[in-house]
């Protein structure tokens, strides 16, 4: 199933309604913003119609998650939008909370939890956060919990709004109006690629370089996703960013010393990389072979929490839709199960192409 446009209203005169009525609701709005490609573009468009006068920014709050391990210029850029926001009239709340974090590094320790700002690492922090970040909150209850928790509890009776979009996976789609309907809303949520970069480039809305360097080094401009550093979809790439950010890799090994793992491993199955220099040095594989001798013997390969619940989830998901897998699928499969798929980005990828397969033999 694949998501259509019924309407020939164009994506941001249709992002600018939804947001205005958002705010015809009366109750405080928060903007979930990253510095990132598809929050640029949501704040583009709410800063569109604060200029116009159409929505009061005295009902907006924007949160920053600074989650520490994040890229220079992703910084500089959030505090650039933050002057911008307070100079609308919005607030700006920057949150550099204690709390844990996804981090595929610590999986051999069974560990899955990286601390942001541990207090007990400030001498190896990776950065500092700026002196005007919030390090407390009434509403947050210590290291053990996830910013998503605090969340919870911190945006009560508001709406809130983030620049999530599900073209590309159908779980999301099926799962959105259950989700998010009553306080989480997303007004981008049928943008493609297309038409985040292209508003960014017809707005002149300026980028945070990290695009720029991923694609200088071969990622796909499908595959520029910004996260923080442990999470599977960037760690890969902190190898050749450190061309770019002399010294970052030092800071980050001082910070978690499982990361040599990634210069010693960053194309191999362990990170989920595909690089024509891999292979060549690999023999051909079966990966559907493989496939069903991993889920058959997972052996101790899926020991943590979380990589379990992967597991499984997978393990569902090939029963279902084998049938429809070709050799692109099976390999897929196969390294999003073994590197690790926390966010399950990988896996609903495969059944969005494997559906499509489906109803072309149908």
């Amino acid at each position: 199933m694949i998501i259509k446009r019924v309407s020939e209203m164009d994506v941001v005169t249709a992002a600018k309604i939804r947001v205005k009525n958002i705010f015809a609701n009366g109750v405080p709005v928060n903007l979930a913003f990253s510095g990132g490609k598809d929050s640029l573009c949501l704040a583009g468009i709410v800063e569109e119609l604060i200029q116009a006068g159409e929505i009061d920014p005295a009902m907006l709050t924007v949160q920053f998650i600074d989650e520490e391990a994040i890229f220079p210029c992703i910084e500089k850029m959030v505090k650039k939008w933050r002057l911008r926001f307070l100079a609308m009239g919005a607030k700006f709340e920057w949150y550099a909370l204690e709390v844990k974090h996804y981090s595929c590094l610590n999986s051999l320790q069974n560990d899955e939890s990286f601390i942001c700002w541990d207090s007990t690492k400030k001498a190896v922090w990776i950065r500092q956060p700026p002196p005007f970040a919030i390090r407390r909150h009434p509403a947050h209850r210590g290291p053990k919990e996830t910013y998503q928790q605090f969340f919870e509890r911190r945006n009560k009776g508001a709406i809130a709004i983030t620049g999530v979009r599900i073209y590309e996976s159908i779980q999301r789609k099926k799962n959105f109006a259950v989700k998010y309907t009553k306080t989480r809303l997303e007004p981008l949520y049928d943008w493609t690629d297309k038409d985040v970069w292209l508003y960014l480039k017809m707005r002149q809305i300026e980028i945070p370089m990290i695009y720029l360097y991923l694609y200088q080094s071969g990622r796909g401009v499908n595959r520029l996703r910004v996260s923080q550093f442990f999470s599977i979809d960037t760690v890969s790439s902190l190898v050749k960013m450190n061309e770019f950010y002399p010294g970052l890799m030092e800071r980050i090994q001082a910070r978690e010393e499982n990361a040599y793992l990634v210069a010693l491993y960053w194309d191999s199955e362990m990170f989920g990389r595909t690089t024509r220099t891999r292979a060549q040095n690999e023999e051909k594989k079966d990966y559907r072979k493989l496939c069903y001798e991993l889920l058959r013997n997972p052996g101790d390969r899926f020991a943590t929490k979380s990589k379990q619940k992967s597991f499984e989830t997978y393990k569902r998901q090939f029963l279902k839709w084998e049938f429809a897998f070709d050799d692109t699928l099976y390999k897929r499969f196969y390294e999003g199960l073994l590197a690790g798929d926390p966010k399950g980005r990988t896996i609903r990828a495969i059944i969005n192409h494997a559906a499509m397969l489906a109803a072309r033999k149908a």
